[in-house]
């Protein structure tokens, strides 16, 4: 049985996908499949999993030597099981920078794209006559990914063809994009139940800047208000996460959906220093606003400087 997973602290995108490709791999390509995660997923890709009435896939700590599997998503080793270059990786489908690092045995298959979503490139992989094979749910699945992973077209990553899919996707399912967007957005910006610790891990990629190991979080929110009102519990759970990860320092972003800016929380001097170099910021307090960030793949990533 192949295993499909994306990354650590699964998102949408990296809940949907692989309950996508799992369903192309068994009832398509006729090749046992199953979709698997690596943690809980988070509030919006629970809702979706709700919504959509699909099953939760397990979730699994490693994969085994032997272990066939796809993955999507990404292609970081840093966000893949610590065993994935003893198991037999056969494919990977990807929106992210070609990381590097994973080992394989044989050629494999390789899809990386510059579009917002891999739900995105998987139905393109698919092409027309596949897909309308596809039950509503899948349709659905793929459709929560692209809308979360552009949010509803306002991110910077977005592409005309992410735009098209979604309203091809939408126009199928009988489905009003703002309608569906705005339930979405709802279910992301629920977190009440989520500890400090466990909101500073749920959409988080690690990066090295300057001799640091950061771990650098965005939280994508209708509602910052609620997470502002939580920011020195944020700010004091920092350290902790920190030390339990492995790293040097968490960067938390706050995107605000709805207004386009991210608020960036300032707990130290070292994040003064990497606000004001990375957007030109002037900080004058614990939080800094980012008019027009978005995005950590295409605005925050690439800027981080020290």
């Amino acid at each position: 049985m192949i295993k499909v997973f994306g990354h650590k602290a699964p998102d949408t995108d990296s809940t949907g996908s692989p309950i996508v490709w799992a369903w192309y791999l068994s009832e398509i390509r006729k090749e046992p499949a199953v979709a698997v995660l690596q943690g809980e997923p988070n509030t919006e890709a629970a809702w979706m999993l709700g919504k959509w009435d699909l099953p939760k896939p397990q979730i699994i700590a490693d994969v085994a030597a032997g272990d066939k599997c796809v993955i999507v998503d990404t292609n970081n080793p840093a966000e893949l099981p610590d065993s994935i270059n003893d198991a037999e990786v056969i494919e990977i489908i990807d929106h992210h920078l070609l990381a590097g690092g994973i080992k394989t045995r044989l050629p494999i298959n390789i899809t990386i794209r510059p579009l917002a979503c891999t739900a995105t490139i998987m139905h393109d992989l698919m092409g027309d006559e596949d897909l309308a094979r596809a039950p509503r749910g899948i349709k659905g699945a793929m459709l929560t990914c692209i809308l979360s992973d552009t949010l509803e077209f306002r991110s910077p990553t977005t592409t005309p063809h992410d735009r098209f899919v979604a309203e091809k996707l939408a126009a199928d399912l009988g489905v009003s994009i703002p309608d569906f967007a705005a339930e979405m957005f709802a279910a992301k910006s629920d977190v009440s139940a989520f500890a400090d610790d466990a909101l500073l891990r749920m959409d988080s990629k690690e990066y090295e800047l300057g001799g640091k190991q950061l771990r650098v979080s965005v939280l994508e929110t209708t509602a910052p208000k609620v997470l502002l009102d939580r920011k020195a519990s944020l700010m004091a759970a920092m350290p902790g996460v920190a030390a339990a990860d492995g790293a040097d320092e968490v960067l938390l972003f706050i995107v605000d959906i709805l207004n386009e800016e991210a608020t960036l929380l300032v707990p130290n001097d070292f994040v003064k220093q990497v606000a004001e170099k990375s957007f030109g910021a002037t900080v004058a307090g614990d939080t800094v606003v980012l008019p027009g960030i978005m995005s950590r793949k295409k605005q925050i990533i690439p800027a981080l400087a020290v």
